[in-house]
């Protein structure tokens, strides 16, 4: 173990010398390396140990609702919480059932996962703010993947129509392609839930910091295109198949513009409608929040308004328009998953359990700084995880944190989780007594609502030259993850952001230059020459900063960086050497032949060398791996042979350790570990070394 006191006292026998020749040392703490047999038993046993306070403080940590409810301040907090869980269960009544159709489920499905989730998330999340319940993105994955096994097992896109088919965990001998599609969302919603159960034992939460936002704004506008595009035979009342697969965006508007003859007028006269309220009201709700204890439930009402309209109007008789249909009421039996999908959709279930988790945590960690408060990725995993796990064993499908209910439920006076049960309470009520009289609404209209919700995800299109101003790299991450997820496949766009993401960092270590460093005035200040005026180099001594970690990866362009900007690169200057004493011992012998023997004693030097000594400004380089030691050391090695001292200066202490384990500092090749904390000090002790060799012209 190192020594926790730090010593910063100078060597005794050091202490007596003093002057520029000597470096300014710092006696380094002894470090005690512990047997890994010793360390591998010790955090066993800190993990594995029991008593009753580790026992109850895990009890506590795994549900966090047993840590905040006893201190729960009834009188301050009460009003608030039950007033955002009310607001936000009326807002959710309309959106669950419309996010439904979204992911090709019946409406009394969404009602479900709403209300499941909101209970479960309540007594295991760790943020006070967030709604966790159907996000558009996920639902929009849910139902490619229901669609694609519902084509698989040979149903029609009808829903009408019966299918039989030997399905295990079925309520009977026949399953509809209703009843099917539930079962493949459920399944889905159970696998990505114990991959997220598993990465939170893995304690693996901290994989959404490879997330960054510019990836996931781009991944969700460019999912917000093809949910926008997936709607749009809703506002024509036309019946389309879901297009699989890549370029799904683009063939979708083909097709619709192909049977744009086929409109359903009413459905089209209903969407117009419905847009010209929902828009400038949302936008009224959006302008009036700071002033508005809370939000208008437009979309409760137009939900209401066109229900009645479409039942006493006989839409559905007359018009042939697309209604909700039958929405029972009560809940079913559980049903066990049905375990021989899970081969074909594990992987877009590991697709989803990141997208969910990424999302949740970017949320419940922003809510959580804004309020001062701290949340735990690990267990948002756990409570996410839970959140799929049990729901799907009551036919609910994929859940996670959603940005507009979240934002309502902020700002409607939540204080903690509490406000989800009083929105689960609202749900119960729609799900026993409300929700059949939903039967007669048109599916334009929550097609509407859909497309009206990702008004904040399509403004992102606007703030194109702002991001490319800010900072270009996000920029382009953001533009090839929305381009990918809209024009080529959802979850490849996600993937192709993360590997942009991962290349765009390896690239500024790829671009990083080698500055070189001038000194301001008399200070301890050394920055670069082409970026501030009034600074002056040291005569003889040359100093340089490589501002990237020196890895393998840009290895070789560190040396080529380095040459090229010293203006001395030592294997061309050797080779030049080969090739004049080549061409001197041509001339001698011609010379010796023609009997004039000439004794030449000329040591060939490097040609317009102004310094004799090397500095290397490591302060910015974070790592070495083998290749940036071996490199460091070919550079010292070749600058060595043209008489050039290389000397590291402000080098921090893994750094160090990778030297020396490296054999960077080998006493058998004469290179001393030596330690320079400022450039000053590796000037200096240049500079006495030059005096000391005297001011000959050959390079020491």
């Amino acid at each position: 173990m190192a020594v926790k006191q730090v010593r910063e006292s100078v060597l005794a026998e050091d202490s007596i010398k003093t002057g520029p020749d000597t470096p300014f040392l710092l006696e380094e703490c002894e470090k005690e390396k512990e047997p890994w047999k010793s360390v591998l038993k010790r955090k066993v046993g800190k993990k594995c140990s029991c008593t009753p306070d580790r026992a109850k403080a895990l009890l506590v940590d795994s549900i966090p609702i047993l840590k905040w409810l006893p201190r729960y301040r009834f009188k301050d907090w009460i009003i608030g919480d039950a007033m955002s869980g009310l607001i936000v269960g009326i807002l959710l009544v309309p959106q669950s059932i419309a996010y439904s159709l979204l992911a090709e489920q019946d409406p009394i499905y969404g009602l479900y996962t709403s209300f499941f989730a909101s209970i479960i998330y309540a007594l295991l999340g760790s943020s006070r703010h967030i709604s966790v319940g159907m996000f558009g993105v996920l639902c929009l994955l849910v139902g490619q993947v229901v669609d694609r096994e519902l084509t698989l097992a040979g149903y029609p896109s009808s829903t009408n129509q019966t299918f039989p088919v030997n399905v295990e965990n079925s309520t009977g001998p026949i399953c509809d392609r209703s009843c099917y599609a539930i079962m493949v969302g459920a399944t889905l919603t159970f696998t990505a839930g114990v991959y997220q159960v598993l990465m939170g034992l893995l304690q693996v939460g901290f994989v959404s910091v490879f997330l960054s936002d510019s990836l996931l704004s781009g991944f969700a506008t460019g999912a917000s295109l093809t949910i926008l595009t997936s709607q749009i035979k809703y506002f024509l009342g036309l019946h389309l198949p879901r297009v699989q697969g890549w370029g799904s965006l683009i063939r979708t508007w083909i097709s619709l513009f192909k049977n744009l003859g086929h409109t359903n007028v009413c459905d089209l006269v209903t969407s117009i409608l419905c847009l010209l309220v929902l828009v400038p009201t949302k936008e009224l709700n959006d302008r009036f929040k700071a002033k508005l204890k809370a939000p208008i439930p437009f979309e409760l009402f137009v939900v209401i308004a066109a229900t009645l309209a479409s039942h006493f109007g006989q839409f559905n008789e007359k018009y042939g328009s697309d209604v909700a249909g039958h929405i029972p009421t009560g809940f079913m039996t559980p049903q066990l998953p049905n375990w021989s999908l899970i081969p074909n959709i594990a992987v877009d279930a590991f697709s989803i359990a990141i997208v969910g988790f990424a999302i949740t945590v970017s949320l419940s960690e922003m809510f959580a700084k804004k309020h001062g408060y701290v949340v735990d990725a690990n267990q948002e995993m756990y409570a996410l995880g839970f959140c799929n796990i049990i729901p799907s064993f009551f036919r609910c499908f994929t859940t996670s944190a959603a940005l507009t209910k979240t934002l309502v439920k902020e700002s409607t006076g939540c204080q903690t989780q509490l406000s989800g049960l009083v929105t689960a309470l609202v749900l119960l009520l729609v799900l026993l007594v409300i929700a059949p009289l939903f039967y007669s609404l048109q599916k334009c209209v929550l097609a509407v609502i859909i497309v009206v919700n990702l008004r904040g995800a399509l403004r992102k299109f606007g703030d194109i030259p702002q991001m490319w101003h800010v900072n270009r790299v996000d920029a382009i991450i953001w533009l090839v993850t929305m381009a990918t997820s809209a024009l080529v496949n959802t979850e490849l766009g996600l993937l192709d952001g993360v590997l942009v993401s991962a290349f765009c960092v390896l690239g500024r270590t790829q671009c990083a230059q080698v500055l070189q460093l001038g000194q301001a005035g008399d200070y301890e200040l050394f920055e670069d020459l082409e970026s501030y005026k009034g600074l002056h180099t040291q005569p003889g001594v040359a100093v340089f900063r490589y501002e990237a970690p020196i890895y393998y990866a840009n290895q070789a362009l560190f040396k080529k960086s380095l040459y090229r900007k010293v203006g001395l690169d030592p294997l061309k200057e050797k080779a030049r050497r080969k090739k004049l004493d080549k061409r001197k011992k041509q001339e001698q012998d011609g010379e010796e032949q023609n009997g004039e023997i000439e004794v030449s004693t000329n040591v060939f030097l490097v040609q317009h060398t102004t310094f004799h000594t090397l500095v290397i400004d490591c302060s910015t380089v974070l790592f070495l791996d083998t290749a940036g030691v071996n490199a460091l050391k070919e550079v010292c090695k070749d600058y060595k042979e043209l008489g050039v001292c290389v000397l590291l200066a402000q080098v921090n202490t893994s750094v160090v350790d990778s030297l020396r384990r490296g054999g960077y500092y080998d006493p058998k090749n004469e290179t001393k570990d030596v330690q320079f904390f400022t450039v000053g000090n590796a000037i200096s002790y240049a500079q006495s070394l030059k005096s000391h060799n005297g001011d000959c012209d050959t390079v020491v």
